[in-house]
């Protein structure tokens, strides 16, 4: 297909206009420069935290080589592996897990909530397992993981219960630093020059995926490969460039929401790891696009009315799988009583077809209701598109974020709920301050 000309994957505009042209993308495309530019010399704010840039330069080889080892060690001794983290510390690895893992269900998450049930649920869910933890902290005093590893700990189940235990944390400092040398953990590292966001493609989400059975080598080899690409500025040339300016211009004429939809249940944590990544980085002085997700055709009948005929501030991003999808044939049925017999055995009598139509209807019937949309085209879900994918959004928002004037790699907002909760609980050293909110009810 012409449309797949380097890499696996690819931009289609079709839908965006007359909102977006190709000629106000173009007149941006110095805007764009400077902000790639700065990024590439390290000159624009939150430049101690451009690691993610080169992707395979994270890990050099006997690092790499020692997370594989781990890994596949834990692989064989153990049943499951309990994933231990909070936002960029589980997102990542969860997304490649869910979309390519033949047996994602042996990966379980903690961490990423304080709820008792999802705890307790868990416990029961893993007890007479053999299990390992993989506990990842920078600081390893974050409240959500920090509490579930104190909950979770004693759930380790196999020969050797300190090998099944690896820290991925601080190289330097820092209290899982502290623990996992007394203790005596493997261990490995969470890059002082990449956020969480931006870490999938360290040892934070390559460790998890790895022992999900995903090749992590392909995966790097396919975000290399969109780097080496992302280096033309060209926006005609470049995906992830036409993608920043055209949600910037998008934003500017006052459209304030975008959705990420896809049509394939496997991308379902790639949206929510895309929420964090646009939300934690553009998400300051009052601006930016709120990022949504959707996942179709199942929501097309819960969201699908709002989308459709709702208030007109909506923009919409596709992720579509081209190939490489199984075939499901719709069997032909001698009484045709659901009427469907008119797919069982022409051009759409594989369901991935109908699926294929169904994406194409939606994007149609959006942009004729006034919902301007692109497509991120995947040639097929495997380990190199979806390394290409991971790195499209991760450098699409660096320019974006520093295209709107903001630091695409801080999260200052973030510590405002967690400064008020420590003094609710009382932690010390949050002693005074805010305020507690006056409880105020109105109940039957």
């Amino acid at each position: 297909m012409r449309h797949f000309e380097k890499l696996p994957i690819a931009l289609d505009i079709s839908n965006l206009s007359p909102n977006v042209t190709r000629e106000m993308v173009t007149n941006r495309r110095n805007a764009a420069e400077c902000a790639d530019r700065d990024l590439r010399f390290g000159t624009c704010q939150g430049a101690d935290f451009l690691g993610w840039l080169k992707p395979g330069e994270i890990l050099d080889k006997d690092e790499l080589d020692a997370l594989k080892n781990c890994a596949k060690q834990l692989r064989e001794q153990t049943d499951m592996l309990l994933v231990i983290g909070i936002g960029g510390s589980y997102l990542g690895a969860r997304a490649v897990i869910e979309a390519l893992a033949e047996e994602p269900d042996r990966v379980v998450y903690a961490g990423q909530n304080i709820s008792a049930h999802y705890l307790q649920r868990l416990r029961k869910q893993l007890s007479g397992k053999r299990v390992a933890i993989n506990i990842i902290s920078k600081s390893g005093t974050t409240t959500e993981p920090a509490l579930a590893f104190r909950v979770m700990k004693d759930i380790v189940n196999c020969a050797d219960v300190k090998s099944c235990i690896v820290a991925t944390t601080d190289a330097n400092k820092g209290a899982l630093l502290q623990l996992a040398e007394k203790e005596g953990l493997e261990r490995f590292v969470v890059p002082d020059n990449i956020g969480g966001r931006y870490s999938v493609l360290s040892a934070v989400g390559l460790l998890p995926i790895a022992y999900a059975g995903v090749d992590i080598d392909k995966l790097i080899a396919g975000a290399v490969a969109c780097a080496d690409a992302c280096k033309n500025t060209d926006p005609e040339k470049n995906p992830a460039y036409f993608y920043a300016i055209a949600r910037q211009a998008l934003y500017l004429q006052g459209f304030s929401i975008e959705l990420l939809a896809n049509f394939e249940p496997r991308l379902h944590y790639i949206s929510e790891w895309w929420k964090q990544l646009y939300g934690e980085s553009e998400g300051k002085e009052n601006m930016a696009l709120f990022p949504a997700s959707v996942d179709f055709t199942t929501d097309l009948h819960s969201m699908g009315q709002y989308i459709q005929q709702g208030r007109r501030m909506l923009a919409e991003t596709f992720v579509i799988v081209e190939g490489g999808e199984p075939v499901v044939a719709i069997p032909d049925w001698e009484d045709d009583s659901d009427g469907l017999n008119y797919l069982a055995n022409g051009e759409f009598s594989d369901a991935g077809k109908v699926n294929a139509i169904a994406y194409k209807a939606t994007a149609q019937a959006h942009r004729e209701g006034g919902v301007p949309n692109m497509t991120v085209l995947l040639k097929q879900l495997d380990e190199e598109s979806l390394g290409a994918l991971i790195y499209f959004f991760e450098i699409a928002c660096a320019i974006s974020g520093l295209m709107m004037g903001v630091n695409p790699f801080d999260q200052p907002g973030v510590e405002a709920y967690k400064t008020i909760m420590f003094k609710l609980l009382g932690k010390p050293g949050f002693e005074g301050g805010s305020k507690e909110t006056k409880t105020d009810y109105v109940s039957f």
